[in-house]
This record gives C-alpha cells, structure tokens and sequence, in this order.
C-alpha cells in the first residue's frame, strides 16, 4: 500500500470555502450546520480574520486570556506525557480505538497503529495508508473497520477521488485482519448507501454487527438517494470477514425526521445519522442524528426499536454524537454547530450553542424518556481564528460519579463532571493556543479517551497526545483496566475485577 496524495472531492458536505462564507454572520445564526469540513491538510485554513478580530486576539493573548500560538497551557491536575509527531499520514487525524497494549488511530490518509505499553513513550508499529476519509476506526478481536465516506474509484486502497454522480463510485465499510499488527491485511468491504461518515460496532458471539451512519443524500447522487432515513447495519463473521455483508437499512424516521430549515432556523434536517452509540449490557443505543436525538434498543441488533427521540430548536443545530452515563439514566448528547467548521467558543456565541445537552433517562423499558436538564461547555473562550466545537469524549470510570473527558478542537480537552446533571462543571482542562491568527483553521483534538489510566487525544494537526490526570476525583478510575474499548461502544466499566496491583506508572 502506497502514500497516495489526497486529493478526494467531498460530496455531502460543504466546501472549505463554503462553510466558511459568512462565517459568524449567517452560518451560526440562520443557516443549518454542516459536517466537518474535509480537509486535505492537517489544518485548513478557512476564512481570513479581521485586522481587528486579529488584533483583539493579540491583545487577550498578550494579556494572559488565551494562549499563545501553539503555548501548551493545562490545570494543575492535568499532566501533559507526550506528543508523537504525524509519520507518513500528514492528512487529518480523527478518531481511535484501543485493544490491550495498541491504539489504533485513524487519518484521512488510512490509519496507525502504536503500542502504548508505555504511555510515556508511545512507539508507532506500523502505517497503513488507504485513503478515503473520514476513515473513523473501530476494533474487534482479530478485526478492524475502517469507514469511508468519500466517493472513490473503488474500494481498494489504491483509489482515486470520484465524482457522487457517477454511479461507479464506491464508499463504505473496509475490513482489516489485524492479527498482525506490523502487517494488517485488508481482508473485505462492503458498500453502503450514503458510505460511512462513522461506524459503531456490537460484538455478538461469532459476529460483529456493524451500525453505517451517513447523510447528506441527493437525487444527484446515484448511491445515495433520498429518503435516507435510516442507518445501515452489516452482520460480520468473525471467522470469516470475506462474507460479511449488509442485512438490513432500518428506517429510524418514518416521519422523515426534523425538518431543520426554515421551518426549524439554524437546525440542520434530518436525513440520517452522524453518529450512534451502544450500551450493550443494557440493549440500548443513543443516535445523534442530525436535528434529532433519539434513545432506541437494540436487543435484536438486526432490528433496532425506536423508545423516545428529542428536538431542541432553539440551542442545538447539528447532533453530533451521544454518551451514555454508566448506568445508562443519563445521555451527554454533542452540538457540532458550525460543522466543525466554525469559532464558535466566544463570548458572542454564547454557554448554550453549540454546547453538550445533558439528559436523564427516566422510566423504565419502553416507556423510557428522554428529559432535558442543561447545558454545558466549555468557559474558557477561544480567538475568533480558533475553530472550537463540542466533538468526541468517553467517560473516566469512577464508580458513583459521571465523569468524562472531551475534545474540543481547538477548544483543547476538557474533564468535566456531570453528577449532578442539572449543574455540570469542568474540573480540569489541556489546550494548545491557536495555529495561527491570520485565519479560521480548523486544528486541535478530534477525539480524547480515557483508556486503562490515561488520556489519548488524536489531535488533527499535532499528532498522538497522551494525558495523565492526577486527581483524587478520578482517581480510583485508575484500577479498572479494559481489554478493548470503542467509545461508541460502551463497556460495562465495572462488570470485571479491578486489578488493584497494576501499576499506574511506567519506568522511561
């Protein structure tokens, strides 16, 4: 597999350009959000400042009140370990997964692999280069899948950018055997309408199943027509990947879902999911699904049953993604205003927009709701040349609490506590001060995790960040020790002995 330079065309997503035209002024109050935007690069540069917004950035700079360009700054109880520079992948970094002693992180460009028995000193093991964005990763066993959600020639990893429109163009699932992780094997695909903006798995016995969110169809596009108002699932033999296929595309809004703008201003219509998370000890799952959340059981996974779904109108413009508390009565559910394209943490944009919403879950099986009880997000406000949105988080393991880490592009990471879910509060924190000054550019943490006593965060443009909170809040989360962990696929953190003797510290 060779480096291929990306040169992919998006499709159901605005442009650079696009998303950033009007980029304060309209998109965040009028129009609906967008996905992330794609870039080529590892920090896309997106609209240029004012001289006054780049001279009053200067000066909250020179004045303490945000970072420096590239200052790393953190709390007290947050401990910076190490960075590991981009290899051969120099496009955008998105999203990890974690089995045993290796991270398994994904980039536009394909994905890495590192061992981590050392926190410390993270080694990278090996680099598969497979274009065709966003390339989100999930782990199973001996599997990994890999989503591709830009229109290629073919589904090897030796394909072309194509046009939507021409009905030969592939996206969707890839499947790797990853028994050998200096050498990982692709071993399948499988097509998918709409390709796969993320994937969410559910391991069952001698299958994984695997949820295909995606959105964005159009009567133009010949894999992708509307209604899309349901996600993709596909059954994978574990034993036999070649034969895995697609079994089902359950319609999730009969009634078509939100209707976003300009019946719902500011709120992008439903026509699919971004992203989808599953609590197998319970048979739950919770879809952030563009202009609507929703709560649903999967305990047969090939047919999903719909329990309650939830609007907000007024704050939330884009459902990005979804986390359930351990005991499954609460749901963090992530506004992705702006599409990830946006400096939408400042004061003029406010503590609701483009925040988390926080919900209990109350009652009992079918009959379960959905009940908003606040926001939150992060204080600490960003230049206006920062794009900063609420992105991907896990919880930290502390039995009798709801604790959780989150990225935040350039808003950095944030710890914060939810307990109390009508009164969340960040409780430690770690940034890197803007890229640059001169305009817009989309940077920072794409996705942070809690894993087996650290922080990973795969930052879009720095590479591979490791974290250690040294806190007694969190603490006692640094006894439980996961053999594998897929954020969008939450364990039951504390249906296992915790293992008091492990070391927290490595030697250098």
């Amino acid at each position: 597999m060779t480096l291929l330079h990306n040169t992919r065309v998006r499709r159901r997503r605005l442009g650079v350009a696009a998303a950033a035209a009007g980029l304060l002024a309209t998109l965040l109050t009028a129009g609906p959000a967008v996905a992330t935007p794609d870039p080529g690069d590892a920090t896309v540069p997106q609209k240029d400042v004012t001289s006054g917004q780049e001279a009053e950035a200067r000066s909250a700079i020179k004045g303490g009140e945000i970072p420096g360009i590239d200052e790393i700054v953190h709390s007290d109880n947050v401990e910076h370990l190490v960075n590991v520079p981009k290899g051969a992948l120099k496009s955008t970094n998105t999203d990890i997964s974690f089995q045993g002693k290796y991270a398994y992180a994904g980039n536009y460009d394909g994905f890495t692999i590192f061992d981590i028995s050392n926190p410390k000193k993270p080694k990278t093991v090996s680099e598969v280069l497979c274009p065709g964005g966003q390339n989100d990763v999930s782990v199973s066993g001996d599997l990994l899948f890999l989503s591709t959600d830009s229109s290629r020639s073919d589904n090897s990893c030796k394909s072309t950018s194509q046009s939507a429109t021409v009905k030969e163009s592939w996206e969707g699932i890839k499947i790797f055997d990853i028994s050998d992780k200096r050498n990982p094997k692709y071993v399948a695909a499988v097509e998918t309408a709409c390709g796969s903006h993320t994937n969410t798995i559910i391991p069952d016995g001698r299958n994984v199943y695997v949820y295909v969110s995606s959105y964005f169809p159009s009567a133009s596009f010949p894999d992708c027509q509307p209604p899309h108002d349901g996600i993709s699932i596909i059954k994978v033999p574990r034993k036999a990947p070649q034969q895995a296929k697609l079994v089902g595309f359950p319609v999730l809004f009969p009634d078509g879902g939100n209707p976003g703008a300009p019946t719902n201003p500011g709120v992008t219509q439903t026509t699919g999911c971004h992203d989808i998370t599953v609590l197998p000890s319970k048979d739950l799952a919770a879809g952030a699904c563009m202009g609507d959340g929703i709560l649903f059981s999967i305990k047969d996974p090939e047919r999903p049953k719909i329990i309650d779904r939830v609007q907000d109108n007024v704050n939330f413009a884009f459902w990005h993604s979804a986390t359930f508390n351990q005991d499954a009565n609460k749901i963090v559910f992530t506004d992705e205003l702006g599409g990830g394209g946006a400096a939408t943490c400042n004061e003029r944009i406010g503590p609701k927009r483009g925040a988390n919403g926080i919900y209990d879950v109350v009652g009992k099986g079918d009959k379960r709701k959905l009940v908003f009880r606040s926001y939150f997000k992060i204080d600490r406000h960003q230049a206006d040349a920062e794009v900063c949105v609420a992105h991907n988080g896990s919880l930290i393991p502390v039995k009798g609490r709801d604790l959780m880490v989150q990225a935040w592009y350039q808003g950095g990471i944030s710890v914060w506590d939810f307990t109390n879910s009508s009164k969340p509060k960040e409780i430690g924190y770690f940034e890197r001060g803007p890229v640059t000054l001169d305009q817009v550019t989309t940077a920072g943490p794409w996705s942070a995790y809690y894993y087996n006593g650290y922080v990973y965060s795969n930052d879009i443009a720095k590479g591979l960040d490791v974290l250690k909170i040294n806190d007694r809040r969190t603490d006692p989360a640094k006894r439980v020790r996961l053999p594998e962990l897929n954020a969008q696929t939450q364990p039951d953190y504390f249906d296992r002995d915790d293992d008091d003797d492990d070391d927290d510290d490595h030697d250098d």
